[in-house]
């Protein structure tokens, strides 16, 4: 068996210190094979900086993925065609930088292993249709004799968005992993075509929050509708997720678990490197 871990959003330097704490003694907790996360939101809650990307591979990440605050640090549009541990969505542009989809081999067996993104409540990009693209790729995986395991990771604003992917695709991959709203759904479940599936797997940082970032400036924020930067939050740290566990004999998925593991964590001085995450600072 093949067991997956599937860490939520990491939020900022309350989400790399959560990791740096608590992620190593998970995966034995868990007996992890291959581990992948969210780390759109590692380099202060908006994007993820080349130093960071790296730093997360040296704690036990083995992939990232990351969907439309990717390219927010400037490093990572030059960096990510070199990376081959990132994957941004598989339906955006062809000229966007990057690949979309992982080939790995975990256990002796070969896994395909898709970022999507969805289309609802995403205004500002224009993207193919999410059913449309993951539809054509897994046909092709279906018509290939040396046939991949295949794992969608969802970023989707909508429950409804992600629950009809979980319909459209049951039986056809071994998991549809939700993530975007940073919020841990208690709708785990395994479909009787094997194929597990999680709305949302939460976030790696501060429980005690919104979303990773500070109440009170949230607060603030909502009620003058002024731009007010949300700011991080150190309150109970948390490492959200799930861990699947997949048949590598029959592609399928016989358990999901959630993870909601509390981590004790304090703010550290600020360093340049933890704040920034990139090079260049931008």
């Amino acid at each position: 068996m093949a067991r997956i871990l599937f860490l939520g959003e990491i939020t900022g330097r309350p989400g790399i210190t959560a990791l740096r704490k608590g992620l190593s003694s998970l995966k034995t907790e868990y007996g992890i094979d291959y581990t992948i996360a969210n780390g759109e939101g590692m380099t202060n809650g908006f994007g993820i900086g080349k130093i960071h990307s790296i730093q997360l591979g040296k704690m036990g990440v083995d992939l990232i993925t990351g969907a439309e605050k990717l390219f927010y640090k400037i490093d990572m549009v030059e960096f990510i065609p070199k990376a081959g541990f990132i994957i941004r969505p598989v339906n955006y542009p062809a000229a966007c930088p990057g690949h979309g989809i992982k080939h790995a081999v975990i256990n002796n067996r070969k896994f395909m292993i898709v970022n999507l993104q969805g289309n609802s409540e995403f205004p500002r990009q224009s993207l193919q249709n999410a059913f449309y693209s993951i539809d054509s790729l897994l046909r092709k995986c279906e018509e290939n004799a040396d046939k991949e395991i295949p794992i969608v990771i969802f970023h989707a604003a909508t429950t409804a968005e992600k629950k009809t992917m979980k319909f459209f695709l049951d039986g056809r991959c071994a998991a549809v992993i939700g993530t975007h709203t940073k919020v841990l759904t208690a709708d785990e479940m395994v479909t009787e075509k094997g194929t597990a599936y999680i709305t949302d797997t939460g976030r790696v940082g501060s429980f005690l929050s919104v979303s990773g970032f500070d109440p009170e400036t949230e607060i603030r924020k909502l009620r003058s509708q002024l731009p007010v930067r949300s700011q991080e939050c150190w309150n109970d740290g948390i490492i959200e997720g799930a861990v699947v566990e997949i048949d590598e004999e029959t592609g399928k998925a016989i358990k999901i678990e959630r993870v909601a593991k509390h981590i004790a964590i304090e703010k550290p001085e600020d360093k340049k490197n933890e704040t920034d995450g990139n090079d260049s600072g931008k």
